[in-house]
């Protein structure tokens, strides 16, 4: 059974596969930019690893402690896709992706260290004992995603301190209202909740999304130059 999440990705990986879907611009000139193919592919690795390494099903929570960033819109997709709440802020969950796993708290099934740099091939140091390392482990799953339990669309898809929207109503009521193919600016700055039903509001709308950390001055040459368009 599909939920909007899955009919999502199946748009991005199939209409205008190669053009950019998520660009993103970070500390240090770092620029990465994710085709609705690589960006599908990205979400089957990562939606692989949980399913396959850290045994996670549908109805599962997985806690994002992450900032707004490529790779945290990446989780969100691999987590809806599999039929997963994700859960926004300091609520209870099952598992926990993080850019802080020295910090991270107990209470958790796995923890995932997130190292945010593009070009990191695996943590930076040592991890705390137990803690999986997200990029040395995501490159070695499959490209393809199969799921082994269908989701439910009347379960809980994002929670936050507001409560939960369900699977069924993802891009109803959570994503944000966007027009049709829009080049769509995000600022990182406004948080991960507002970046991801932004995100998705342009997405489902034929869009992409141009999401540029805090520290990047958003200059005329860069907005030129990715073509920014529309609200």
């Amino acid at each position: 059974m599909n939920i909007p999440a899955t009919d999502l990705l199946t748009a991005l990986r199939s209409g205008h596969s190669t053009s950019p879907r998520l660009t993103w611009y970070g500390p240090d000139a770092e620029r990465v930019e994710l085709s609705g193919r690589v960006l599908d592919n990205w979400v089957a690795k990562t939606s692989n690893l949980l399913q396959d390494e850290l045994d996670a099903e549908p109805g599962m929570r997985l806690r994002l402690d992450l900032p707004a960033h490529w790779k945290s819109m990446i989780w969100a997709l691999a987590a809806w896709q599999l039929g997963m709440e994700v859960v926004l802020g300091s609520g209870e969950a099952d598992l926990l992706a993080t850019s802080e796993p020295d910090t991270a708290e107990g209470g958790f099934d796995a923890v995932i260290a997130v190292p945010l740099p593009a070009l990191a091939m695996r943590w930076p140091g040592d991890l705390p004992a137990g803690v999986l390392d997200y990029a040395a482990e995501v490159r070695s799953h499959g490209d393809v995603f199969m799921a082994h339990n269908d989701p439910d669309p009347g379960a809980p898809a994002v929670r936050n301190s507001d409560g939960a929207v369900r699977h069924e109503a993802l891009l109803s009521e959570f994503a944000a209202g966007h027009e049709p193919s829009a080049r769509l600016l995000v600022r990182a700055a406004d948080g991960l909740e507002a970046a991801l039903a932004n995100a998705l509001g342009a997405w489902k709308s034929d869009g992409s999304v141009v999401l540029v950390h805090g520290d990047v001055e958003l200059t005329e040459k860069l907005l030129t130059a990715e073509r920014i368009h529309g609200d």
